[in-house]
């Protein structure tokens, strides 16, 4: 549906048209507005959950956790609970949660304290003391230290179960030492060993950690200032990688293909070498791989990774020898896309904008999640044998987090569709210029024709990629809960949908890309715009196989050369900080936000080039070359789609023919697709 929201200027002469077609092919209309309309119901919707959420929960109780009587742990003011004379109490200076009993955490008694007992205390009497020393309340909040040897000791409470073993703060809960329980147990029995097996797997259930995942927040919590440097360093990286392939284009993409190669050939070369070391030393010395529990030989580890090297690097190489005659395509095309991006420098800054406006909304998603997470009616609960306060949803308001996760799919695509809104709007503008050196703002021309026109069927397309999406995620789910079960049918089945949605969804975010050009040039809803990019990517099909494959391929190469890096420094860097456990995992989250980082900065130039490509065949469709008719595009891009186009064909002919003139191009570009 479109509906016009204004016209342009009646006394607009043909010569002001001619300089800039974009405004007299109907672009002054708004799109799609019925999805507009519930774009904007569906974010009243969630600012309704928002609210909501934010008066009935308290996202501090997730934080610091709250106690049997529902105070939240290190706050002035709780709220009183009716028939509760506990509740309501100022629990500032208590950040920790308390567990009257280690063996058994989900089902005790717990209290809010000031800190967690630093060492053992194992009879009533040494609590007691210990409770008077340190100030600490231990049991029950209107039991006093003096009283405590009176008092019952018992996971229900009032006071904890004997012993009370040294403990410390994770996550603003009291976490036995393990450590310290061991050393204790060294000369005891095996039933204390198997005793603190369960204490652990107890205390799983209130985290849903383990030890492992415990160790790597743990590294990632003593390293995130250096990862937070290395994602600098990489954003630097990426941006001189692409200033330098908008002036050295032609040394950077033989540069990048070099290094890969040389590169893949030493490190396949470094595995061989060290593997034969260790096989003549006889090195039986065994690697422990914490994230698979595994033990693996020096040898036999070296030996798979070469092979598994050798097999890479051999395929590296085919896949360089069979596209070598395209990379000079490349090249041409990356100085086309550089004149696109000289002209118009703040479009290499767009994932900057798009990255901060994304960051903002999943601070805000995140937020919301706590209180609806927390929301709930409290209500005792005497099940237990003691008082305890539990808080549940009622109504719909449990199903508030579905509508909370949809809005994050439909955003998130919904922002990342702005930013390729603005970046071809930008490009058409730009190209279809007569004299692209005097072009006015286009990235803000294209932002405003976004916000004023088109932002229905940025919202439509960004819906269409959410409806996919979801049903993935569901099949993923219910992948991961079928792990364990034996009906390899049902696990096929499950891999093959799942795999389905994948590509549907690619192509689905291929096609949109270009709908949104389509979108930017013409004027048209998204259904029209989708349907005519279609007809001229399947009647150029060629082009486009020529012109994505190896640029597709030498950026991923750039985004691999960022990566790897970002990735020697982190190696370097972090190995020497003391306390880290496992270095390769804050490497490894590094190297994904490196490639991410890249890919930001990297796709602009895929964008550019395939919103040059369709502005290109649309060019071709316009205009003939006649006078009053005359093309758009530079020579230079003319003769790189042809010596494209004539590379390919050539490869599918017999007998070798000539390069097609221009006007021959011209008259294949207004042939019917079906020519």
């Amino acid at each position: 549906m479109t509906v016009c929201c204004g016209g342009s200027k009646k006394d607009e002469t043909d010569a002001e048209k001619r300089r800039n077609p974009i405004y007299s092919r109907g672009n002054v209309c708004c799109t799609d507005i019925l999805v507009l309309l519930l774009f904007v119901a569906f974010w009243g919707l969630m600012v309704y959950i928002a609210v909501y959420s934010i008066m009935r929960g308290d996202a501090r109780r997730l934080i610091y956790g709250y106690d049997s009587f529902g105070n939240t742990c290190n706050q002035q003011t709780n709220i009183p609970i009716e028939n509760l004379s506990l509740s309501g109490r100022n629990t500032y200076g208590k950040p920790n949660v308390f567990f009257m009993s280690i063996y058994d955490p989900l089902n005790s008694m717990q209290l809010c304290v000031e800190h967690c007992p630093n060492k053992k205390l194992s009879d009533e009497f040494e609590i007691m003391t210990y409770a008077k020393q340190y100030n600490v309340s231990l049991c029950q909040y209107d039991i006093l230290p003096e009283d405590y040897p009176k008092q019952k000791f018992h996971k229900t409470g009032p006071c904890p179960l004997k012993p009370v073993h040294k403990s410390i703060s994770v996550l603003s809960r009291c976490v036995p030492d393990f450590l310290s329980m061991s050393n204790d147990n060294k000369n005891k029995s095996v039933a204390s060993v198997i005793d603190i097996k369960t204490i652990k797997r107890k205390f799983i259930e209130v985290f849903e950690l383990d030890d492992l995942f415990r160790r790597v927040l743990s590294d990632i919590y003593i390293c995130w200032k250096e990862l937070l440097i290395l994602c600098g360093v990489a954003v630097v990286i990426a941006f001189l990688m692409v200033v330098l392939m908008r002036f050295l284009a032609s040394i950077i993409v033989w540069l990048i293909v070099i290094l890969a190669i040389v590169g893949s050939l030493v490190g396949t070369g470094f595995l061989w070498w060290t593997y034969i070391q260790e096989y003549q030393q006889h090195n039986r010395e065994t690697i422990y791989v914490p994230v698979f529990g595994i033990d693996v030989e020096n040898e036999r580890a070296f030996l798979i990774f070469s092979i598994i090297a050798t097999i890479l690097t051999v395929l590296l190489l085919l896949i360089l020898f069979v596209m070598r005659k395209r990379i000079s395509l490349v090249v041409a095309l990356f100085h086309e896309a550089g004149k696109c991006l000289v002209a118009m420098p703040l479009l290499l800054i767009q994932p900057l904008w798009t990255f901060l406006i994304l960051f903002a909304f999943f601070i805000y998603w995140i937020a919301i999640l706590a209180y609806i997470a927390t929301m709930g009616t409290p209500a005792a609960n005497y099940t237990k044998g003691f008082v305890a306060v539990q808080y549940t949803p009622e109504g719909l308001a449990k199903h508030f987090w579905w509508i909370h996760l949809i809005g994050l799919i439909w955003t998130s695509e919904f922002i990342l569709a702005c930013q390729q809104f603005v970046i071809a709007g930008a490009v058409a503008l730009w190209y279809f210029s007569v004299d692209k050196k005097t072009v006015d703002c286009p990235i803000g021309k294209s932002i405003c024709h976004l916000i004023l026109h088109h932002i229905g069927s940025v919202a439509f397309g960004s819906l269409i990629i959410t409806l996919v999406k979801i049903p993935r995620y569901i099949l993923m789910y219910i992948q991961s809960k079928c792990e364990g079960s034996q009906n390899a049918c049902a696990k096929c089945c499950l891999r093959c949908c799942i795999c389905c949605l994948w590509c549907l969804e690619k192509l689905l975010k291929y096609l949109n890309q270009n709908a949104y050009t389509i979108i930017a040039i013409d004027g048209k809803n998204f259904c029209s715009a989708a349907i005519k990019a279609f007809g001229i990517l399947t009647s150029n099909v060629l082009r486009v196989a020529a012109i994505n494959s190896i640029g597709a391929f030498v950026l991923f190469l750039g985004k691999v050369g960022v990566m790897a890096a970002t990735c020697s420094v982190a190696v370097v860097w972090i190995r020497s900080i003391p306390g880290v456990h496992y270095f390769a995992i804050p490497v490894f989250l590094i190297s994904i936000f490196s490639f991410l980082i890249a890919h930001c900065f990297l796709s602009i130039y895929e964008m550019v080039v395939d919103a040059l490509l369709l502005c290109f065949c649309e060019d071709c469709q316009m205009n003939d070359g006649s006078p009053g008719r005359e093309y758009f595009m530079n020579p230079s891009l003319m003769e790189f789609v042809k010596n494209s186009s004539a590379r390919i064909e050539s490869l599918n002919r017999s007998h070798n023919r000539s390069s097609p003139e221009v006007t021959e191009l011209v008259e294949k570009q207004q042939s019917p697709p079906s020519a």
